[in-house]
């Protein structure tokens, strides 16, 4: 099993920016997939972002405005959001899986999530 740990969640104005951090203790990490899903309260969990050797992929909500990349020698992956919006508001969670994909089945390992707050 694969440790995520999540960081870099908080309060924002709309219009601003907030970078998440995602270390993971997998010793798979350079070829494992790797995406951020949220969960905003009394809605189900949705796919933000992927990564993996074969591209990057993002839900159209955030494409544009978020940005997501690795680094596979720190075994970091990050979030990257600019010109939060007030629905972007949400528990965001780190995950792993072996294909980028946006269905949260395909993913084995999850973080415990990090609170992201935009205030209009």
């Amino acid at each position: 099993q694969v440790q995520l740990i999540e960081t870099g969640g908080g309060l924002v104005q709309a219009g601003g920016s907030l970078r998440l951090s995602c270390v993971s203790s997998g010793r798979t990490f350079s070829s494992d997939a790797l995406a951020w899903f949220r969960q905003a309260p009394g809605k189900e969990r949705e796919f933000v972002a992927a990564t993996r050797w074969s591209g990057t992929y993002y839900a159209d909500s955030v494409k544009g405005r978020f940005t997501i990349s690795r680094d596979n020698a720190k075994k970091m992956v990050y979030l990257q959001m600019n010109n939060l919006k007030p629905e972007d508001t949400a528990i965001y969670y780190c995950a792993a899986g072996s294909v980028a994909s946006s269905d949260s089945k395909g993913y084995h390992s999850w973080g415990q999530g990090t609170q992201v707050t935009v205030s209009s």
